[in-house]
């Protein structure tokens, strides 16, 4: 017999991300109709989300809890459940999917699907931003952080609106004059963007940190001290590697980046105002994730 408040499965639906039009509970019901997981569904509405999510989730106290969205979605969620023994699925349903893309989730709903039921558990790290929230994929300050404020206050989508911003961005593209703190060195630079990586990357494709790992204990800072329009359309568009020539990569568990004059800043796609300081720290295998593969839960110690 069912009990009323437990969950194998609680599904967060983010309804205004990617396709909308999508009946999300009503398929995954669907596809679970024949076996005897039990599953909870909760909706986000954009008010209290996360205090009406901690609560929920400590009285549930499921086994997976799934991110139904884009990597906003997956951010808050990890939010709730970092460093518990609550594992993290991931259905990709926003415009980009970073995340999903860097740990290979199915864009197909039924196999991603799967995945929840037969992948395998995958302890990931996470990076602690400013003492208060974490970033589980790419945080930058300059031109990317720049689109992600354009985009967010622009109702179109698509190739079209892309070129708009990627032009824009180039139009107006300032230097950043920055002071960066790792473990090793105090480093003095002008740049386009610096990018705190702990994924590989971008949702669109393009590889900012191709020796990133998201379980090495480290995170990149990726120094972005050229971008073309070439270079800036890669980042964009394709799924191929900056110039090596281009950028500057140090690898490091904690950073602290000063700036001379307030700068864009984003977290995992999402704005986060202007900015003139920033810290990160790395927090090892923070959070469980389900990813493809044969079941079992992963040892990286």
């Amino acid at each position: 017999m069912q009990k009323e408040n437990s969950a194998d499965f609680l599904f967060i639906i983010n309804p205004v991300s990617g396709n909308r039009k999508l009946d999300w509970e009503k398929n995954i019901r669907s596809y679970f109709k024949e076996q005897s997981y039990q599953l909870r569904f909760y909706q986000l509405s954009g008010q209290d989300d996360c205090a009406h999510l901690q609560h929920y989730i400590q009285t549930l106290q499921p086994e997976k809890v799934v991110a139904v969205g884009g990597d906003g979605t997956i951010k808050l969620v990890a939010e709730l459940i970092k460093e518990t023994p609550i594992v993290l699925g991931i259905i990709p349903a926003g415009s980009a999917n970073g995340m999903a893309k860097e740990l290979n989730i199915p864009a197909d709903l039924a196999a991603a699907l799967e995945v929840l039921i037969s992948g395998t558990v995958k302890p990931i790290d996470v990076i602690k931003i400013n003492d208060k929230e974490i970033s589980l994929h790419l945080s930058d300050i300059g031109l990317n952080a720049m689109l992600v404020r354009y985009f967010e206050k622009t109702d179109g989508r698509g190739m079209w609106t892309y070129a708009k911003g990627l032009f824009r961005a180039l139009w107006v593209k300032k230097e950043i004059y920055a002071t960066i703190k790792t473990d090793t060195e105090s480093i003095k630079r002008k740049a386009y963007m610096v990018v705190i990586a702990n994924a590989t990357k971008y949702g669109t494709g393009a590889t900012i940190n191709p020796d990133g790992s998201i379980t090495d204990g480290f995170f990149e800072t990726i120094i972005v001290r050229r971008l073309t329009l070439f270079e800036l359309f890669k980042m964009l568009v394709t799924h191929k590697e900056f110039n090596a020539n281009c950028i500057e990569v140090l690898q490091t568990k904690h950073l602290a980046l000063t700036t001379l004059h307030k700068v864009y800043f984003q977290i995992d796609g999402e704005y986060r105002n202007r900015v003139k300081y920033i810290t990160a720290a790395i927090i090892p295998h923070a959070l469980n994730v389900m990813v493809p593969g044969q079941q079992k839960v992963e040892n990286n110690t």
